[in-house]
């Protein structure tokens, strides 16, 4: 699954691929999960990987978000990016190791991840 910049462009992509997968009944597709991930980078970018499942509990690789009606808002762009980043729990913020390897504490060998160390101690 691909990484993005911007939640925005995450969640378009997450949509296009839903559409793209999903049943072609004729119908308005129907989302009954989000599903959301935010990366750190060890460049200190931050990016986000999304998702939209058909059926609640779907194996996934991204944290379950919203549900029913609100992850269906989300996949119909009736959402606001500041409160979705708000309800983002920040102890599931994935951090880079190395390429590909990820984890929920921030390495602690670069200045980007003793920064993000220390801002991860001051909030625990």
């Amino acid at each position: 699954m691909d990484m993005y910049l911007t939640l925005d462009e995450a969640i378009e992509a997450a949509r296009e691929l839903f559409i793209t997968n999903g049943p072609d009944d004729g119908n308005d597709p129907q989302v009954a999960q989000f599903n959301l991930q935010k990366y750190v980078m060890q460049d200190g970018d931050i990016m986000w990987q999304a998702e939209f499942m058909a059926e609640e509990g779907e194996s996934t690789e991204c944290v379950p978000m919203l549900s029913g009606e609100a992850a269906q808002a989300v996949f119909d762009d009736d959402y606001d990016e500041a409160e979705l980043r708000e309800e983002w729990i920040d102890e599931n913020t994935l951090y880079e190791w190395d390429e590909d390897d990820f984890q929920l504490e921030p390495p602690l060998d670069t200045e980007e991840g003793e920064a993000a160390a220390d801002e991860w101690d001051e909030r625990n």
